[in-house]
């Protein structure tokens, strides 16, 4: 069929071609070089002028092809958010949640977009190593980073301005939020105890990372010579699933014990659900304590006491932490530490 005799409907849409600086030009009646000057913000340029730029790009439809502007200016605009957690706890923690929505709402006010790149095995190590070394974010911010984490390594490497929310794993010049994991774990760990509690376990988690050693040595520090270390189980993640693992060990360990501090809420919810499974009453015969103030504190039965974990403020500072280095400050070495009360509800 001759394209005169096709319907409207039938004939065949050409991709509508894209505004360009040249057509705002046109439009506005000014040279390239003033509507260039005018969106990129700079000054002289008189009012009259601007104004007639900015009604031509409303006009023409003119959009900025930032892709293009980044790559002249080898900017990304986009800071990466890093987890290294497993996909099942990164969905499960409160606490990783809050941290990202407070990033991205830093990020987001200063016309930054944020790239989520989650680890859970050596391949994603390799693979978020080479999307880094490619130049496609000028910043990150590091969650939940290991001792001797090869990502760290690569970060170090790259000089590119970095956050990490808790105390770096190396030595390098990092910036860091944090909280005092130690100080917070001893401080509630004592209440417990002052409930009188007599026999006192916890539930260790992530000892391969500074919170959950801290908070371990924390809850050391508040027993003093009072402390059984039998009592104490290791469990490799802040997870309901090793919380209910991890309290099942400990009666096994001792029936009798009357206290628990678990190192988070996911955790110390899993402990309650395992008390009950064994007829335990909380905090009749046992009286449990967590970490974080998260959604899993309210989850529980009966209510968790805990302690507060800022998460939406650690990852607004973190963020704020590189948009200073991205113009030109120095990493903040000596890190920021937010407040964490405590939270006393009726766990203990």
């Amino acid at each position: 069929m001759p394209d005169s005799l096709r319907s409207p409907m039938n004939r065949p849409s050409s991709p509508r071609k894209r505004a360009t600086i040249l057509d705002v030009a046109a439009e506005a009646g000014v040279s390239r070089g003033t509507v260039s000057r005018v969106l990129n913000g700079e000054r002289y340029v008189s009012d009259r002028a601007k104004e007639a730029i900015e009604a031509a790009v409303i006009r023409v439809g003119y959009v900025p092809n930032t892709a293009a502007r980044n790559l002249v200016r080898q900017r990304s605009q986009a800071v990466g958010f890093i987890v290294h957690e497993p996909h099942s706890l990164f969905l499960e923690d409160p606490n990783i949640g809050g941290i990202l929505l407070g990033a991205n709402a830093t990020l987001s006010r200063n016309d930054y977009q944020m790239v989520c790149l989650v680890i859970d095995s050596v391949r994603d190590v390799e693979r978020v190593g080479r999307y880094l070394s490619g130049g496609f974010v000028d910043g990150v911010i590091i969650v939940s980073a290991r001792v001797e984490d090869p990502i760290t390594q690569t970060i170090e490497k790259l000089r590119i301005p970095t956050a990490f929310v808790g105390h770096p794993p190396s030595r390098g010049a990092f910036s860091f939020v944090g909280i005092n994991n130690r100080e917070s774990a001893a401080m509630i760990t004592t209440k417990l105890v002052e409930t009188g509690r007599k026999r006192v376990g916890m539930i260790a988690a992530a000892l391969d990372r500074d919170s959950g050693l801290d908070r371990l040595n924390g809850f050391k520090d508040a027993l003093g010579t009072s402390l059984r270390p039998e009592l104490i189980v290791e469990i490799p993640l802040y997870s309901y699933k090793h919380g209910f693992d991890g309290m099942t060990e400990l009666l096994t360990r001792d029936p009798t014990l009357d206290g628990v501090f678990a190192a988070s809420d996911a955790v110390a919810a899993g402990a309650i659900d395992a008390l009950r499974r064994f007829g335990r009453e909380v905090p009749g015969d046992v009286g449990i304590v967590g970490f974080d103030d998260s959604a899993w504190a309210l989850r529980t039965e009966p209510p968790l006491s805990t302690v507060r974990q800022p998460a939406a403020s650690l990852g607004e500072q973190a963020a704020e932490l590189v948009l200073s280095e991205l113009l030109g400050g120095a990493p903040r070495v000596d890190g920021v530490l937010l407040e964490t009360p405590i939270v006393w509800r009726a766990s203990a």
